[in-house]
């Protein structure tokens, strides 16, 4: 039997102390680089003048002061659109409206934080400075949320209570865990195993250097076309995002279309990858996995994707193939959410042109690893309230355990990448913008000019994507040769791109016409939406690029070319520390 609960609340309120101060000190943890955003701070005063901030304060005042009398007098009712308009789901407990104190606490909060992004959107300031001091605004709107702390969120209230502080001690172990990992969980790890129910889709590793393995997938069919498909991922994470749940699975579904599939799995980069450069990604890495497709396969050519910074290295690599008259090689391009003109690349771009990332590309460049949880958690941030805040509240105010869940488990597992390649891809890209300027980059000493990319080319961009906005997929496909089709799909980078066929889910929306207009919004405006995923498209768009149908092989790999192991292989599977 339980003892009475008036027994237990000192060390209840205890508790909820200690973790008050654990959610204090992670909000402080979340806030990257003080010292520049105390510089940003500063330009902001500067800049503002001073009717600009008399009407503020004048503005704060009357607000708060209308807050106040409801407090003491009749409770105010619910506030319904203020809730609403800030997309945060921690305020639906009943006791946000319900409750006097909590609708203040809720209220207060969410007038300091449109104030707070009106001074910053009406201040006089530089474009590149308003967009960085939004996005720390941001951040720390999100971070100070009265929800994040065990006193002010009266659903953690409500679970001590009841759960006698049983639920604040499995906070607190939860919180246990997680400062021992380093970082804040994001579903039950111990749930997925590689190779078992998550990246199972059989194949097998048929080659492998200091860069990659390379991937041979077992037909799924009879028959398959005979021009066979290379999938280059992202190498800032790991492959198997197109590999998740079968239900899921981009690579399982390209197989059931027939294809005979090729996949490069790079690998996590340890001290002794410390000098790899994008040349060794792009020459060890693509360039090499093209020639065993060719010579596996039997086939002279083939139909090449590319994902998000996978895209980017595919792209690159034209430098080399167009210079040795190998460029028709590839049969046809595929780029997902894949960046090569970056003038346009959102929010990330605050944390790639502060002073810290370009000092410390500067340093990478001779040589070293650039790890993998620092990377997480530039990404984390971008998407704090449902990466990490939604988790704070549950799992260490409320003592929840996690949800199994394959996509959370992927962005768990990051991987660190060689230094000289990091380097190279910032001061090309986020910080140069220099892919676009033809000849001005130089891949395998060859000069690269993308508009000589002159092959069938199908550009996907996401409408929700933060890591590449849709409009920056879109410059980028402006930027290849002339037989390009975009296509926009409904969702983020990561939901819009990996958005199964078979569960008809989102929107994406094409456009028939021999070019592209210049401009991303007048593509938009006469784009034709359909229901569904952009796959169906995708396939539709493929199918004149394939071959003709042949038998499918009995068995991976060839004579020169030997299986070394099942898929996944033991790249993947190598976890950062």
């Amino acid at each position: 039997m339980k003892p009475p609960l008036n027994t237990d609340l000192a060390r209840l309120v205890a508790n909820m102390q200690s973790d008050q101060k654990a959610a204090q000190e992670l909000v402080s943890s979340l806030m990257s680089e003080p010292a520049s955003m105390t510089e940003l701070a500063q330009a902001f005063v500067r800049n503002a003048n001073p009717s600009f901030w008399l009407d503020w304060q004048q503005q704060a005042m009357r607000e708060h002061s209308k807050l106040l009398g409801n407090l003491w007098s009749a409770p105010a009712p619910a506030q319904e659109s203020a809730v609403a308009d800030t997309g945060d789901r921690r305020f639906s407990a009943p006791e946000w409206t319900q409750n006097a104190w909590f609708q203040w606490l809720r209220d207060s909060y969410l007038i300091n934080a449109r104030l707070e992004m009106e001074a910053v959107a009406k201040a006089e300031l530089d474009p590149a400075l308003r967009e960085k001091l939004t996005f720390y605004a941001r951040l720390m709107i999100e971070a100070l949320s009265p929800a994040n702390f065990p006193l002010t969120n009266p659903e953690a209230i409500n679970a001590a209570l009841e759960s006698r502080g049983e639920s604040l001690a499995n906070g607190a172990k939860n919180l246990l865990e997680d400062l021992g990992k380093g970082y804040v969980s994001l579903t039950d790890e111990s749930a997925f195993e590689i190779g078992r129910n998550i990246a199972a889709t059989p194949g097998d590793v048929i080659y492998e250097n200091k860069v990659m393995q390379l991937i041979e997938y077992r037909p799924l069919t009879a028959t398959v076309h005979e021009r066979p498909m290379l999938f280059i991922p992202p190498f800032v994470n790991k492959f198997y995002l197109m590999d998740l749940e079968p239900e899921n699975s981009f690579i399982r579904w390209t197989l059931e279309q027939g294809h005979r599939l090729f996949l490069v799995s790079f690998k996590n980069a340890t001290e002794a990858e410390r000098q790899v450069t994008w040349d060794d990604y792009v020459s060890d890495g693509m360039l090499q996995a093209m020639e065993v497709v060719r010579e596996v396969s039997g086939q002279k050519d083939m139909n090449l994707l590319g994902f998000c910074t996978g895209g980017t290295l595919a792209a690159t690599a034209f430098a080399p193939l167009i210079a040795s008259r190998r460029k028709n090689r590839v049969k046809s391009l595929t780029l997902l959410a894949a960046g090569v003109d970056f003038s346009d690349v959102g929010e990330i771009g605050v944390y790639m042109d502060s002073p810290f990332m370009r000092s410390r590309a500067r340093s990478l460049s001779a040589g070293g690893v650039m790890p993998a949880r620092d990377l997480a958690a530039a990404f984390t941030g971008l998407k704090a309230n449902d990466l990490v805040w939604s988790n704070v509240v549950n799992r260490y105010l409320k003592g929840k355990p996690h949800t199994p869940f394959g996509l959370l488990y992927w962005n768990s597992d990051p991987t660190n990448l060689p230094g000289p390649l990091y380097a190279w891809y910032l001061e090309h890209t986020y910080m140069g913008n220099k892919l676009v300027r033809p000849g001005e980059t130089r891949v395998c000493g060859k000069p690269l000019d993308l508009g000589r990319i002159d092959l069938p080319t199908y550009a996907m961009g996401a409408q929700e994507d933060h890591i590449v906005p849709w409009r920056g997929a879109y410059e980028s496909a402006l930027r290849m040769g002339s037989q390009v089709r975009f296509c926009l799909g409904g969702g983020g980078h990561i939901a819009g791109t990996m958005n199964p066929a078979g569960k008809n889910r989102r929107h994406y929306w094409t456009k028939d016409a021999a070019a592209l207009p210049a401009d991303a919004d007048q593509w938009f405006a006469s784009a034709q939406a359909h229901k569904g995923s952009w796959w169906n498209d995708w396939a539709k768009w493929l199918g004149p690029h394939t071959g003709r149908k042949i038998a499918a092989p009995h068995a991976t790999g060839s004579k020169r070319y030997p299986p070394i192991e099942p898929a996944p292989g033991r790249y993947v599977r190598e976890r950062s520390v």
